[in-house]
């Protein structure tokens, strides 16, 4: 979930000051709950300015290669940066990735408080960074027009965009330009003006090596949930919520992400040391119960296509689709980081990605990354793993699990809140909706509880948590029974009107045709 300070044109806002005020109050009690505290130390942030201070930048220089960063809209802490050009009938392609390693010092006042803060919690009221803002946001921060210190990793791609051979070392790296990914969107579109010579072949390589490496993963067997998202702005005076599908040019971006994980993960794997970010693949009951949603929903999973290729060809667009695509997130579970030091693990894939795999790519913004990308570069170069590298391996796992746990519940109890905000004053009105997860059925033995679901409002676009009979797919009329900002809670009634019955997946008119895979 992206918090910027951009209002979009339909946004949702909180027009009430009285509920204005009981948001920031619930906030800030979320904050409190979950023990997120925004300053550091004082010995933190000393340590900080002398590391910066005393930084020695690497030797190699790579300022030459015109790279640019792709964020969300005012995002400071830049953790990648690319570049990429076509090589005979291959491509190669340079990913910059922060030297968060190059100011925190190991075992020391920095060092220690990264581990006991895990990864930046991003909320709309601002964040709780992971390292202080003079390194996250400036001196370690891959900004447009500036000279900073970079992990380097180098591709030689084939034609089909599979990767030939990787190395990654220490460099100094300039970016161009800072884009979003509309921009990147408008860019190749023709309709934004950008003032750098060159911008839109490197844009076009994106999306040409991007959509190649979908490609790769569909053939590997790998899936990618492509979720509409819903992001929280705030334009200094209130909050809003919107809700929008998820852009090509992300996708692409992603898929460079991906493949320098891979890389790190199999780098890892023959050094014979390291810390993969592992899945178990869904069982065959759950790819059972999978296939018979998707009939039920009126999309059925043909035999020939993987299940990575079958969620592409869902359209979010469609309320049965995007319910459908709702259940497929039931299958991405039980992630863990799988930490070796001599012997490799047997369990060694990330069953989405259909490789193994790491985390290697935000060191700005978790804490993982930090030691696989000293570990990747130790051994890209031949040379000995650190020994504080070595020594933290055992622990990440519990560190990571722990963050990522208070990450989840910032973002989701931030959503609740600003939801209610949102809502507060129509509660006792009437929406139209799409049922996202169904009511669970009882096989009689369980006790019986009152049925409730998951459903999207078509206007506003917000999901909440609804009580009836709830089909998944279904077009519904609910009612709003309660918006509450101090307690986060937001729940609807499903209460159909006479004569006008739910739509259910069997409708012609709930579903709008699917977008070709």
């Amino acid at each position: 979930m992206y918090y910027g300070e951009l209002v979009p044109s339909n946004q949702l806002d909180t027009r009430n000051g009285e509920s204005q005020d009981l948001l920031a109050a619930a906030l800030s009690a979320l904050r409190e709950e979950l023990g997120i505290v925004d300053s550091f130390p004082a010995d933190v942030l000393a340590e900080a300015e002398q590391s910066i201070e005393a930084h020695v930048s690497p030797q190699e220089d790579l300022t030459h290669l015109t790279f640019l960063t792709i964020d969300p809209p005012e995002s400071t802490d830049l953790d990648q940066a690319l570049f990429m050009e076509r090589r005979g009938s291959g491509y190669r392609v340079w990913y910059a990735i922060a030297d968060v390693p190059g100011f925190v010092e190991p075992g020391g006042a920095g060092d220690a408080e990264s581990r006991r803060r895990g990864q930046t919690v991003y909320a709309p009221d601002g964040r709780a960074l992971l390292y202080p803002a003079c390194i996250s946001d400036a001196a370690a921060s891959l900004l447009p027009g500036v000279e900073r210190p970079a992990f380097v990793w180098e591709f030689a791609l084939a034609s089909d965009a599979s990767v030939d051979s990787v190395t990654v070392r220490r460099a100094r790296m300039r970016s161009r330009i800072q884009l979003t990914y509309q921009q990147v969107e408008d860019i190749l579109q023709g309709t934004a003006p950008h003032g750098f010579p060159g911008l839109p072949g490197i844009l076009s390589l994106l999306r040409e090596i991007g959509t190649k490496r979908v490609e790769q993963e569909i053939r590997r067997g790998g899936s990618s949930l492509n979720l509409p998202r819903q992001e929280i702005f705030h334009d200094g005076r209130q909050f809003a919520i919107q809700t929008e599908p998820s852009l090509a040019s992300e996708d692409w971006n992603a898929q460079i992400s991906l493949m320098t994980g891979m890389a790190a993960g199999r780098m890892m794997i023959d050094g014979g040391i390291g810390i993969l970010r592992t899945m178990p693949g869904p069982d065959d009951a759950a790819l059972a119960r999978f296939r018979h949603q998707a009939r039920i929903l009126g999309t059925p999973w043909p035999k020939e296509l993987s299940y990575g290729a079958f969620l592409r060809t869902l359209d979010t667009a469609s309320p049965r689709q995007l319910a459908l695509m709702h259940a497929a997130a039931f299958l991405f579970r039980g992630a863990e980081y799988t930490a070796f030091d001599g012997e490799v693990p047997d369990d060694i894939e990330q069953s989405a990605i259909a490789a193994p795999y790491a985390h290697t790519t935000a060191p700005l913004r978790r804490l993982v990354d930090r030691f696989v990308l000293v570990i990747c570069e130790a051994l890209s170069g031949g040379r000995e793993v650190p020994h504080w590298v070595r020594d933290a391996l055992p622990t990440l796992n519990g560190l990571m699990n722990a963050s990522n746990q208070t990450a989840s519940r910032m973002e989701s109890g931030a959503l609740e809140a600003v939801r209610a905000a949102v809502l507060s004053s129509r509660v006792g009105e009437e929406f139209e909706a799409v049922v996202l997860q169904g009511s669970p059925r009882s096989n009689g033995s369980e006790p019986k509880q009152r049925p409730s679901g998951t459903v999207q409002l078509f206007d506003p676009p917000v999901e909440a948590p609804c009580d009836g009979e709830l089909v998944a797919g279904a077009t519904v009329r609910v009612t709003l029974v309660e918006a509450d900002v101090e307690h986060r809670r937001v729940r609807f009634e499903m209460r159909p009107a006479a004569g006008r019955p739910a739509r259910h997946s069997g409708d012609a008119d709930a579903e709008s045709p699917a977008r070709a895979g």
